[in-house]
């Protein structure tokens, strides 16, 4: 296999607060020696999150071998993923915003046409359901555990406990069609044909959908990890891999 020197579009405190961590790891266990160091582990996790280069490629590239890549991106994806803010902590911060956004996104998995609980009927393709939570200024606050991709946004949402969690925190909400029926506290827009709707209705969902497509930048940002565009590991693995993400982009962009 050839070998070829590549870069990632990371700042550097993404790279000190991911080997910071694997260093602490390793005192904490008492490891004393492996073939990368706490820098070079960092680093190629973060290679395989943003670039979602596969495990035999990394290997290569750093030496080592694949059981050896998988085991070190494993172990560091795990550390990230423990910091990873909860709901009630979301929520929490939420509430000293004037409201939030809530939507699902679907990310892609390799599955075939037997695994039916993966397939949404709404993207047409296999993958796996997270739902997110954005400030107004379209800034990532939150993403869900990743539940299978037929599942409906707003079943996720009631599954996440993400309704009850808003409405106890008196947290204003705004989300699409899909979550009718969610409560007084998530603003959702009139549903039906426009040309079934009043005028007024129409006023109304027009400013609706400029507010809602606030939470756009926030998808985009969480998938700008490009191993979130094509997942073909386990889908036990989808929910760490997201949050440890979410743990990356909340601490380097404070």
């Amino acid at each position: 296999m050839l070998v070829y020197p590549s870069g990632l579009d990371l700042s550097s405190s993404h790279l000190r607060v991911l080997t910071a961590r694997i260093r602490d790891r390793r005192r904490e266990i008492g490891s004393r020696w492996r073939r990368l160091s706490a820098g070079r582990q960092a680093l190629l996790t973060l290679a395989h999150l943003r670039n979602g280069h596969p495990y035999a490629q990394l290997a290569a590239g750093f030496g080592i071998g694949t059981t050896t890549a998988y085991r070190y991106i494993t172990e560091a994806v795990d550390l990230l993923a423990a910091l990873a803010p909860t709901l009630e902590q979301a929520v929490r911060d939420a509430s000293r915003k004037a409201f939030v956004l809530l939507d699902g996104t679907l990310l892609p998995i390799d599955r075939i046409a037997a695994d039916r609980p993966f397939y949404s009927g709404k993207c047409k393709k296999h993958g796996m359901n997270v739902q997110v939570l954005a400030d107004p200024a379209g800034r990532l606050l939150w993403v869900s555990p990743a539940l299978p991709g037929a599942v409906h946004d707003m079943r996720a949402a009631r599954e996440h406990g993400i309704l009850d969690a808003l409405a106890t925190a008196e947290v204003n909400c705004w989300a699409d069609k899909g979550y009718q029926g969610a409560g007084s506290a998530v603003s959702v827009p009139y549903r039906g044909p426009r040309e079934h709707l009043s005028g007024g209705q129409q006023a109304v969902n027009r400013s609706h959908a400029k507010i809602r497509a606030l939470v756009e930048p926030a998808i985009a940002t969480l998938k700008t990890w490009r191993l979130l565009r094509k997942l073909r590991c386990s889908t036990t693995r989808i929910t760490s891999l997201v949050q440890a993400v979410l743990t990356l982009h909340l601490t380097c962009s404070n």
